[in-house]
């Protein structure tokens, strides 16, 4: 198929398959001249995801651009792609403890809580130092977000990644695909149903008043 014919199956404009063409998310497609390529089904499922990554997970094309390097890789073990995942996602980020700003919640707390928590996970998991900035902005903001409840969330959150990782296939590309993209489009079914869950929690409070 024409380029024009994957844009007419994806709903993703021509000058935007172009872009992703030269950004390296989409795959080129088989020469026929100078100007013109073939493309196939693939390139229509290559689109339909990074659109969605993009659209749905709202990642940059930059982040997008290592979920699907991962993806496509063939050598990534199924007990490595929680792994892989993360740091196609995250990208590594900054050392825990680095203080971007004044806050009330010392630097390392995050990893103290996980440690007395008993979660089985690196200190230099990408993972960690965003939570530390997030719950550093949580007291900034005046939320009150103390180890209680900390503990409260992670109950419900053991829950959902016992579910997650139930989920993941055998064999490995399959694994890695599930992992990455799933940890992306999941989180916002997760984020809309928290919403929703607020919503019927309030009403049933209210009603037993």
């Amino acid at each position: 198929m024409r380029i024009s014919e994957v844009a007419a199956a994806t709903g993703v404009s021509v000058p935007t398959l172009k872009f992703y063409l030269r950004e390296g998310v989409l795959h080129a497609g088989v020469s026929r001249s100078r100007t013109q390529a073939d493309y196939d089904d693939s390139h229509v499922d290559r689109v339909r995801l990074v659109r969605a990554l993009v659209e749905v997970g709202g990642l940059d094309l930059a982040t997008v651009g290592r979920v699907l390097e991962v993806i496509d890789r063939p050598d990534v073990a199924r007990l490595g792609v929680l792994a892989a995942a993360q740091q196609a996602l995250l990208g590594g980020g900054p050392a825990l403890g680095d203080d971007e700003g004044p806050g009330q919640v010392e630097p390392g707390r995050a990893r103290r809580w996980l440690e007395r928590r008993g979660w089985r996970v690196s200190g230099e998991d990408p993972a960690v130092a965003p939570l530390e900035r997030a719950w550093r902005a949580c007291e900034d903001a005046g939320i009150g977000l103390d180890e209680e409840r900390m503990d409260a969330y992670a109950d419900a959150v053991e829950g959902v990644a016992r579910v997650d990782v139930a989920s993941v296939p055998d064999e490995p590309q399959a694994a890695v695909r599930q992992v990455v993209v799933g940890t992306v489009l999941v989180d916002a079914v997760l984020s809309a149903l928290r919403l929703l869950a607020q919503q019927h929690t309030a009403v049933v409070t209210d009603r037993s008043r």
